[in-house]
């Protein structure tokens, strides 16, 4: 496959068939990191992952790697992201929390399956992007809120599921607090770089940790919970 670039709304929508073509290799990447889940797969399917992209990077939408987003900033490769997805066993009715938006794509696959979206991203541009991104996708269930992502979101919690895209060598305290009983939580663990991809359960009063998915590079969670912000 030759992925070539994507019209973002102002230069037009890009050819069907090459966009469904890069969709394709997507899910069979997907698949190969051992995602079974068909909502999950259906969702990496009809979210076109161009839409989510600088312009610059519109031609590399196809490849399963991470892809630079801006402000040191990266998007992770699908497969990846829908790995951690599927280790949230989503309910059709769930308030989901994502931690770090970046240009909306994990947001934008997350609320083909539930129910409402609420994305914290704490860097303004990047926030921003995301809203207009999701917007001409006509994604209307997902929420962008500029800000710090290791406080969560008290007034939208419980959440069914929290899933945190940047890395610490702990749960924020607040994002376990603001997870629903029985309910998962699925982030990278560690310094940043060399980190642990984490599913953790909550049971009663504790966050207990069920599984590592696999070990990845991500960028460190930075907040008043996190790293603290250079």
């Amino acid at each position: 496959m030759e992925p070539s670039g994507h019209g973002d709304g102002l230069g037009g929508r890009r050819d069907r068939s090459r966009e469904l073509a890069e969709a394709e290799a997507l899910v069979r990447a997907a698949r190969r990191q051992g995602v079974t889940d068909a909502r999950v797969l259906e969702a990496v399917r009809s979210v076109p992952r161009g839409a989510f992209v600088p312009e610059e990077a519109k031609g590399e939408v196809g490849y399963d790697f991470a892809i630079p987003i801006g402000r040191s900033q990266t998007t992770s490769p699908p497969s990846l992201i829908a790995l951690m997805i599927e280790a949230l066993q989503l309910r059709e009715d769930d308030t989901v929390l994502e931690v770090g938006t970046g240009l909306g794509y994990e947001a934008a696959l997350i609320s083909k399956l539930v129910r409402r979206v609420v994305s914290v991203e704490r860097i303004p541009e990047l926030a921003e992007a995301a809203r207009l991104n999701l917007t001409r996708e006509e994604i209307s269930n997902a929420e962008v809120v500029t800000g710090d992502g290791t406080l969560g979101v008290p007034d939208a919690a419980p959440f069914g599921a929290i899933i945190v895209a940047a890395a610490f060598v702990r749960v924020p305290a607040p994002l376990a607090e603001q997870l629903a009983q029985g309910r998962r939580l699925v982030m990278p663990v560690g310094n940043g770089g060399g980190d642990l991809v984490t599913v953790f359960e909550r049971e009663a009063e504790a966050l207990i940790e069920r599984s590592v998915l696999c070990g990845a590079r991500f960028v460190p969670l930075l907040g008043a919970n996190g790293f603290q912000p250079p």
